[in-house]
């Protein structure tokens, strides 16, 4: 008996060292997380995100990003497969592969669809289906986590690098980066431009806990989302930059320009793809235990609570509506568009397939 109380007091000592001291690849520093107000006000609960109907996209997952272009639909994959759909016959076929993990996505001018690929940077493919690199590289440094982009009506292409420090590519996944990014906190992520006409790109501002979604505004600011803090910023393409939605109740993801109001107020649409986690931010001060979280399983750390919510509104972050199903459903919602078949179809970053609702 007393042997077997020896080898398990040791085990528990082995326990506490490995907790305490093991090194991670995370080194946190202290924040002071807001106060969570949750759904209420302009967030308060309803269902009108709820029985969405599904369209297929094959073997690929995580339709992180939907681009309607002249009737056809495509859709981004964890898989870095292009998906492009035909949303009246509800058929599929790919379109593109990246070889990486495509995630936002806009179609240019001239008809080539812009990728920010999380592994691979910024891409490029033509109407030919034909993938090619325009940047993964900034001042010497590589872009290790494109995220999400939008087209200036210069052309010039204004995308997010969530994070300079864990690449999506070296942790094996676009979650895995984002989580280690947000844990840490040190706001590594930044907002990139790069020029067609001069091949050139360049840092437009920095500092961002996971930089995610990006929107062009009319007069040509950019809406960023920093998912680690619930904000959105609006930066002008100098680099100036003010917070206009403050305090999420959830982890802000893409965001989209949505259609106008009939005053010509211009919209947009954003995502949260999750709740707020009340350990991360009842511990947001307390870097001891966000490093001991890091070295736990990965399903004994704090989980992401699915919340389907998708927010329109105008260019100063004031809500005009919004759209919610609190069971979640429709896993990890990322973000959405407003078709002009009457449609908005709602992405996501694990769903196997695409949703949308009939709006009009």
């Amino acid at each position: 008996m007393k042997k077997l109380f020896l080898i398990i007091l040791a085990a528990i000592v082995l326990i506490g060292v490995y907790l305490a001291a093991w090194p991670v690849s995370v080194d946190p520093v202290s924040w002071n997380a807001p106060e969570n107000k949750g759904f209420v006000g302009d967030f308060a609960p309803n269902t009108d995100l709820a029985n969405l109907e599904y369209l297929p996209m094959g073997e690929s997952h995580g339709p992180e990003d939907v681009v309607m272009h002249e009737g056809k639909l495509y859709v981004s994959s964890q898989e870095g497969k292009i998906i492009e759909i035909d949303p009246a016959a509800k058929t599929h076929r790919e379109y593109a592969d990246t070889k990486g993990s495509a995630l936002g996505m806009e179609m240019d001018a001239q008809g080539n669809l812009i990728i920010a690929d999380a592994f691979r940077g910024l891409l490029a493919v033509s109407p030919q289906g034909q993938v090619s690199v325009l940047t993964d590289e900034v001042d010497g440094t590589p872009i290790l986590y494109a995220d999400d982009l939008d087209i200036a009506a210069d052309g010039v292409i204004y995308f997010s690098d969530a994070s300079t420090k864990f690449g999506a590519k070296a942790s094996g996944d676009t979650l895995g980066a984002s989580v280690l990014e947000i844990s840490e906190h040190r706001g590594t992520g930044r907002l990139l431009a790069y020029n067609p006409a001069t091949k050139r790109t360049r840092v437009v501002k920095d500092g961002y806990v996971f930089s995610n979604g990006v929107a062009m505004t009319s007069d040509g600011d950019i809406l960023v989302n920093e998912t680690g803090t619930y904000q959105m910023h609006r930066v002008s393409p100098d680099g100036r930059s003010r917070v206009i939605m403050d305090n999420l109740p959830g982890f802000p993801d893409n965001v989209n320009r949505g259609p106008k109001l009939a005053d010509g107020t211009e919209t947009f649409l954003l995502g949260i793809v999750s709740q707020r986690s009340k350990w991360l931010d009842d511990n947001s001060e307390n870097v001891g235990a966000r490093k001991m979280a890091m070295r736990l399983p990965a399903f004994m750390r704090p989980q992401a609570v699915n919340y389907g919510l998708i927010v329109q509104i105008d260019g100063e972050g004031n809500v005009l509506k919004t759209w919610q199903d609190p069971s979640g459903s429709y896993p990890s919602a990322t973000g959405a568009i407003i078709a002009e078949d009457g449609y908005m179809y709602v992405s996501s970053l694990t769903a196997p397939e695409l949703g949308r609702l009939k709006i009009k």
